[in-house]
């Protein structure tokens, strides 16, 4: 497949030893994919190593049912000197009916590191078509949106 080195991929059959109590899959399981995506999307990218440094509204629309198959759809959104910010779209495909639902979203920062753990520039991302531009000034008003948070929290974080 001929994807640009800022987007990827991945699609998953959900088995059994992923479900939760009620049968369906477990969130944690999702999430360790997730992660697992974003890894190998912004490591692509970068081509260096990389570490999570944070996930940002991950939300779970609906259910995903053991048995469908689960495509993760990641596309680096926009970088900083050392980060990246990795957006997941996530669509489970019923395989009898072929009905596919938008399931999960999410978004990640990635750190790329050296060796020796230390942040390491990466490629500046351009974006092009206006998918991208819409996803880059996203990305841009989210990262503002993380600092504002940030802020807030240590002006109430008990003493």
């Amino acid at each position: 497949m001929d994807m640009p080195s800022h987007q990827l991929t991945m699609t998953i059959l959900m088995s059994p030893d992923m479900a939760n109590f009620s049968g369906n899959v477990h969130g944690g399981a999702i999430l360790k994919l997730l992660d697992q995506v974003a890894y190998a999307c912004a490591s692509r990218y970068a081509a260096q190593y990389v570490v999570t440094l944070s996930v940002d509204q991950v939300t779970f629309r609906q259910p995903i049912h053991v048995g469908e198959l689960v495509s993760f759809l990641a596309s680096v959104n926009h970088t900083g000197t050392s980060s990246m910010e990795v957006g997941i779209k996530v669509v489970a495909e019923d395989i009898r009916t072929q009905v596919v639902r938008h399931v999960n979203s999410c978004f990640f920062t990635m750190v790329a590191v050296d060796h020796e753990r230390r942040p390491i520039a990466v490629p500046p991302l351009r974006p092009f078509s206006a998918e991208e531009k819409r996803r880059f000034e996203g990305a841009i008003l989210r990262k503002q949106l993380r600092q504002e948070l940030a802020r807030r929290f240590e002006e109430v974080k008990p003493t």
